[in-house]
């Protein structure tokens, strides 16, 4: 797998460097992973988290640069610690040991052929857990195809529906073309959704969307694709955690909290709809007490 690194197309940005010589490309990732927290997470949708927290990993760097993003220390700094790929292999046989509902790898689009070599080598080594891919959902479909069959749960973001936003944002150019393509991808593989016993989801998709100030009509747009296309086959997660941080100064439209009627507006939309598989957040997630602190943990 590590030869998709002599030239790098893993994502939409079809850099086409040799990161194996230490070219570097937009998201600055080499050849080695790079990870920032290893932790049980207890904040994620409840069927990811349930009672014992989701395994989640977060990889350093990443495809975009959200101006509000609130990892901004990891995916604009670079902050983490370079691994191998059996080190990798070894958090994640941690993560069981502790009791996670499931492995969480959060921001791994650059760091595809070196997952999929852990995984491996972890299942080998007696990993039974759930592998969830917790995406920004501009990816690649040839790159996600090469995950068929490591991969159970895709947990991707479908942050915008006019390139407009996506370009001024997350400074990612045709950011809904790929994102729709990559979630169909995603679904394909994994199905619909299933779940054991104690409700805790073992296979499936779960959309997120982080309703930004301002956008109700572009995140009614994102609404609309899921529902026309996906029906009640897959879930829907609706944010309303924004929260502007770092340099959103310089955007002043969304230097400002969501407008909870706003929020509530896009419930209310979905429910017209007829949508029966969403999850909804309450009052007080935007707040900078939910960033993590990367502070190499677990690793």
């Amino acid at each position: 797998m590590l030869e998709l690194l002599y030239s790098c197309r893993l994502c939409p940005r079809n850099c086409g460097i040799n990161r194996l010589k230490g070219e570097l490309g937009f998201c600055k990732s080499g050849a080695s992973v790079k990870v920032a927290r290893v932790s049980l997470h207890y904040w994620e949708e409840p069927c990811l988290s349930g009672e014992k927290g989701s395994g989640t990993v977060f990889f350093s760097e990443c495809n975009l640069k959200c101006v509000f993003c609130q990892n901004h220390t990891i995916s604009h700094k670079g902050i983490g610690k370079e691994i191998s790929i059996e080190h990798l292999a070894e958090i994640f046989l941690k993560q069981q040991e502790r009791g996670a509902h499931n492995i969480n790898l959060v921001t791994p689009t650059h760091f595809i052929p070196q997952i999929i070599e852990a995984v491996k080598i972890a299942k080998n080594n007696g990993l039974m857990l759930p592998i969830v891919y917790n995406s920004n959902g501009y990816e690649n479909v040839e790159a996600l195809k090469t995950l068929k069959g490591h991969i159970d749960i895709y947990l991707p973001d479908l942050k915008y529906f006019d390139d407009k936003y996506a370009v001024k944002y997350s400074h990612a150019p045709g950011y809904f073309k790929a994102a729709s393509k990559a979630i169909k991808e995603m679904y394909f593989q994994a199905g619909e959704p299933e779940f054991d016993e104690k409700g805790m989801m073992k296979k499936g998709v779960i959309i997120r969307h982080l309703m930004l100030p301002g956008l109700l009509f572009d995140s009614k747009k994102i609404i609309d694709y899921i529902n026309n296309t996906f029906g009640n086959s897959v879930f829907i997660s609706l944010m309303n955690q924004y929260t502007p941080v770092n340099n959103v100064e310089r955007y002043p439209e969304i230097n400002k909290p969501l407008n909870p009627k706003h929020y509530e507006a896009l419930i209310d939309y979905c429910l017209t709809l007829g949508i029966k598989n969403a999850f909804i957040q309450e009052e007080g997630t935007a707040s900078e007490s939910f960033i993590p602190d990367f502070d190499l943990r677990g690793i």
